[in-house]
C-alpha cells in the first residue's frame, strides 16, 4: 500500500511538470533561440523548477560554507542519486549556466528544449561525443558560464545509493581553464525520490544541501587533476555522512 502511494506521487509530480511545460514552452523556446538569451532562460527554469517542486511537497535547505561570488564563473560538482539532483542544482546556480548530461535526455520532450540548446549532451560510450562536450564546455566557461557536473556520470544501481568513483574530465577543464569548483553534496534526494521513480515512487520531503567552499584551480597543472578529483570526491563524501 506504502508503495502504491509513493507510485501516484510520483505520477502526480510528472503531470505537474507536464501541465506547467505547456503555458511555459512559448517563453522557453523564444529564449532557447540564441545564446545571448540564455540568460533569460534560465530565469525560466529556475521558475519551472521551483514551481514543479513546491506543489509536490519537495523542499530545499541549502547550508553554505562560504559566501560565493555570482560574479565569478564555476564548475558545479554534484554527487547524483535523483532527477531531484537536476532541480536542486538549477535552484542553487545564480549566475548563468549549463548542464553537462547523458545525451538520453534529448528524448524527453521537456529536457530536450534544454540539451538541445544550452546545456550539453554527451554520449560516454562515444570518444567523438566526448570530445564535442569536451570542447563546447570549455567554450562556455570561456564565456563566463559556469557548468553543472555530476562527476559520476550517471547514477547507480545500488539501493541506498553511494558515491561512485568520479570521471576526470571536470578536473581537467577545471585546470585548463583555471576555473573554480563547487562542490556539493546533495544528502537526501534519493530517500524521497530515488533516480526517476520508476522503483520505489516519490514523496513529499526535504532534501538538505551542502555547498562547500570553491577550490582555485588557477595555481594547478594537468598533472594535478587526479589529486583534485580525490580531493572533490572526498569533501562531497563528507557532506553525505
Amino acid at each position: 500500500m506504502k508503495l502504491f502511494f509513493k507510485t501516484l506521487h510520483k505520477h502526480y509530480y510528472i503531470a505537474i511538470v507536464a501541465l506547467l511545460f505547456v503555458p511555459l514552452y512559448p517563453f522557453l523556446y523564444y529564449f532557447s533561440r540564441k545564446p545571448e538569451r540564455y540568460w533569460v532562460l534560465n530565469h525560466f527554469r529556475r521558475f519551472y523548477a521551483l514551481v514543479t517542486s513546491t506543489l509536490a511537497g519537495f523542499l530545499f535547505r541549502y547550508k553554505v560554507k562560504t559566501k560565493i561570488d555570482w560574479s565569478r564563473t564555476y564548475i558545479f560538482c554534484a554527487n547524483h542519486t535523483s532527477n531531484l539532483d537536476i532541480t536542486a542544482m538549477s535552484l542553487l546556480a545564480k549566475n548563468n549556466f549549463a548542464f553537462l548530461g547523458k545525451d538520453e535526455l534529448l528524448g524527453n520532450p521537456m529536457t530536450a528544449l534544454f540539451f538541445k540548446t544550452i546545456d550539453i549532451p554527451v554520449d560516454r560510450n562515444s570518444k567523438i561525443s566526448s570530445f564535442k562536450a569536451f570542447k563546447r564546455t570549455g567554450e562556455y566557461l570561456k564565456d563566463g558560464i559556469s557548468v553543472v557536473i555530476f562527476p559520476e556520470g550517471g547514477i547507480g544501481d545500488g539501493f541506498p545509493p553511494t558515491l561512485l568513483p568520479f570521471k576526470n574530465g571536470p578536473f581537467r577543464l577545471a585546470i585548463e581553464h583555471k576555473v573554480p569548483i563547487i562542490p556539493v553534496s546533495i544528502k537526501d534526494a534519493w530517500k524521497i525520490f530515488f533516480d526517476d521513480g520508476s522503483k520505489y515512487g516519490s514523496r513529499p520531503g526535504i532534501c538538505h544541501i551542502c555547498i562547500h567552499e570553491p577550490i582555485e584551480t588557477s595555481d594547478l597543472i594537468a598533472e594535478d587533476a587526479d589529486m583534485l578529483k580525490d580531493k572533490v570526491y572526498s569533501i562531497i563524501q563528507s557532506g553525505l555522512a
